[in-house]
């Protein structure tokens, strides 16, 4: 079966399990370029590939201006070019390098959590200690006795 051509706008969302608001949306900022047929929107194959981009560079961490970037610097060649390379592997290293932080930071939240949660414990067991402690002497203590 011959791959398709062109697609419908609810084709693309469907397929890609996003709005089509999403898809208008990215239009507006120029990362889609549908030919028009009056009203109707005609996605390429092309922009389906760029569609599929962007919703990967999204789960990466990229913006849509980072994005775009690229395939404006795509766009300038038939096949891209070293500058579009070397803004992608520039653009991978900050991602990596973001990720990484944002691990150690989660590894440091993790620790002062297990401390905290330590203390609580530690501090909850004295105190169910001392109020078992306490029932236990109320009960040990002899009555008052009764006033005449």
């Amino acid at each position: 079966m011959a791959e398709k051509t062109t697609y419908s706008i609810s084709e693309l969302a469907k397929e890609f399990d996003v709005t089509t608001r999403s898809v208008r949306f990215y239009e507006d900022q120029g990362l889609l370029k549908p030919a028009r047929r009056g009203q109707t929107r005609i996605f390429s194959s092309k922009d389906r590939v760029r569609l599929k981009l962007i919703l990967r560079g999204k789960r990466m961490g990229f913006s849509l201006a980072e994005t775009k970037e690229l395939f404006d610097l795509w766009d300038e060649t038939l096949t891209g070019n070293e500058k579009q390379l070397l803004k992608m592997l520039t653009i991978l290293d900050n991602k990596r390098a973001q990720l990484e932080q944002q691990k150690n930071d989660i590894a440091q939240a993790e620790m002062e959590m297990d401390t905290a949660e330590a203390r609580c414990r530690e501090a909850l067991a004295d105190l169910q200690k001392r109020k078992r402690q306490q029932k236990g002497a109320e009960k040990e203590a002899p009555e008052p006795a009764e006033q005449k």
